[in-house]
């Protein structure tokens, strides 16, 4: 099949490394998703957002005739596309603080006292 540049094509996630994804596109045709074109916001981990085996919509940035790879997009087909679920640790919840403004002026004549018997 002959493929240009502004195509959307479905293609199927064959490896995943730190800077992108492996996709094969047809039995002749391969393709890249570099990590800066997974997503509008940051990218930390490619694995967050495809997994292998994944067939996805993408879209031809580049196309190489003569060795029919493709680099593709996937922000340009689905900009909004979210992370995959990931597990979150519940992080627990925040003490309830005793000390304020109104115990430390509560304290403060004892805070001094206590200061003047010290230097004596």
């Amino acid at each position: 099949m002959q493929y240009h540049i502004g195509q959307i094509v479905e293609g199927k996630i064959t490896g995943i490394q730190a800077y992108g994804a492996f996709v094969s596109i047809d039995e002749n045709t391969k393709g890249l998703v570099h990590i800066s074109e997974i997503s509008d916001g940051y990218v930390k981990d490619v694995s967050n957002f495809v997994s292998l085996n994944d067939t996805v919509r993408f879209k031809i940035i580049d196309f190489d005739e003569k060795t029919s790879q493709a680099r593709l997009s996937l922000k340009a087909v689905q900009p909004n596309r979210f992370r995959k679920e990931r597990k979150h640790q519940k992080m627990g919840t925040v003490p309830v603080m005793r000390l304020g403004f109104k115990s430390i002026q509560d304290k403060m004549d004892q805070w001094i006292e206590e200061a003047k018997e010290e230097k004596v």
